[in-house]
């Protein structure tokens, strides 16, 4: 049986606003590495920063 977990901003593990750790416990990964995923998009083309505060806005705390 597979535990599936909800998609939510811990209050334990935060940096800035939790969003990777979040995300890194969504997909069962460390939250260090889905902060360096991030870090290493931020120098990629694209709207990674709007992306993460639409996140931070929507995603609900633990």
């Amino acid at each position: 049986m597979t535990v599936t977990r909800r998609l939510a901003r811990p209050r334990d593990d935060r940096w800035v606003a939790g969003v990777c750790s979040g995300l890194a416990r969504r997909f069962g990964v460390s939250s260090g590495i889905m902060r360096l995923i991030f870090v290493a998009s931020i120098l990629l083309p694209g709207p990674q920063i709007l992306i993460y505060f639409i996140l931070w806005a929507l995603l609900p705390n633990e």
